[in-house]
This record gives structure tokens, C-alpha cells and sequence, in this order.
């Protein structure tokens, strides 16, 4: 049975993960490695085609992300492969968290891409500035670029800065493992 573009509440994906469902997390690495619910697995959203063999073709498959959006987009590229019972679940981890269901934390993950694209452009601002102060006037138009890129990654909601930093080493899953604990709220 076809269910395209089928959304599922936390509650529902509870029982079903009771049940033995498959879970596939899109977030990045650093988003999954700060939260997860045990598990599920980890399939980037950018990883989903190439990685699609992962997954059995067989079994309903529930798809999450930080709020719905990335894994409704993940959903669309799985049943556009010919998958079938894909299931988006609306709200995403952050209505998990607000249900206050359990999530599994690493020790010594990364800061969130969000944190450390703040962190960045914050910095980029800053260095623009002081160019523009003391090198020659005309750099300060720097800060301004960054602070248009802020603007158009807000209106837009995605982040082209965001995109690269998640694809640096340490945002990126290793072959070690971190320690994990479950956490309760």
C-alpha cells in the first residue's frame, strides 16, 4: 500500500518504534549525535539517495528530522525511488522532545551547525569591521555581504554557510564511537 506523503505524530511513531519500526534520522551528524531516540539510524538527508540500498524496501519507514521539514523532504525522494509506507513524522524531534520522551545524548559532540554557523558569521562580521576601520573603509562592505547572507538564509530558511560547515571533519560521522547516554525528560 502506497501511503504518499503521510505524516505520523510522535505518539504514533512511540507505538511503532515499541513495535520494532524503522527509524532513519536525516539530520546531520552533530544534530543526531546532541539528540536522538534509540534507535534510529542515520541517514543524513544529503546521503538518502546513495544510501537508499540501506534501506528495506519491505518495512514501513519512518522518517525523522529537527522539525518535520527535512524529513518530509527525505520522504518525497524515497517514494519518488519507488519506496512505498514512508512515513514523515510530523513535528520531528522537537515534538518528541516536548512529549517528553527519552533521547540519547553523545559525550563530546560538536555544537550544533546553527551554533557554529552563529559563531562564524558573528566572527566574519566582527573581522569585517575592523578591516573596514583600520585596513580601508571599503571592507566593511564584507560585513554587509555576511549580513545579507544571514537575511536570505533566514527568509529562505536554508544556509548555504550551514551547508559547508556541516561537511567539515568534525561534523561528520567517525568510525569511533561516542560514549551515549539515554536521557529522560
Amino acid at each position: 500500500m502506497n501511503r504518499d506523503f503521510c505524516d505520523v505524530d510522535v505518539r504514533q511513531l512511540r507505538a511503532e518504534i515499541e513495535r520494532g519500526a524503522l527509524l532513519v534520522d536525516v539530520r546531520t551528524f552533530a544534530e543526531y549525535s546532541a539528540n536522538r531516540i534509540e534507535g534510529a539510524r542515520l541517514i543524513p538527508l544529503d546521503q538518502i539517495e546513495q544510501r537508499s540500498a540501506e534501506i528495506d524496501r519491505k518495512t514501513p519507514v519512518y522518517l525523522i528530522c529537527r522539525t518535520g521539514r527535512r524529513s518530509a523532504e527525505a520522504q518525497h525522494r524515497l517514494l519518488a525511488l519507488g519506496f512505498e509506507n514512508v512515513f514523515n513524522i510530523a513535528g520531528g524531534m522537537t515534538a518528541w522532545v516536548e512529549e517528553g520522551y527519552p533521547i540519547i545524548h553523545d559525550a563530546g559532540v560538536p555544537w550544533s551547525i546553527e551554533r557554529q554557523t552563529r559563531v562564524v558569521a558573528g566572527t566574519l562580521v566582527i573581522v569585517g569591521a575592523i578591516l573596514g576601520y583600520f585596513v580601508a573603509v571599503p571592507l566593511v562592505w564584507f560585513s554587509a555581504v555576511i549580513g545579507a547572507g544571514l537575511v536570505i538564509a533566514g527568509v529562505t530558511d536554508s544556509c548555504a554557510m550551514g551547508d559547508l560547515l556541516a561537511k567539515l571533519p568534525w561534523n561528520r560521522a567517525v568510525a569511533c564511537s561516542f560514549e551515549a547516554r539515554k536521557v529522560s525528560l
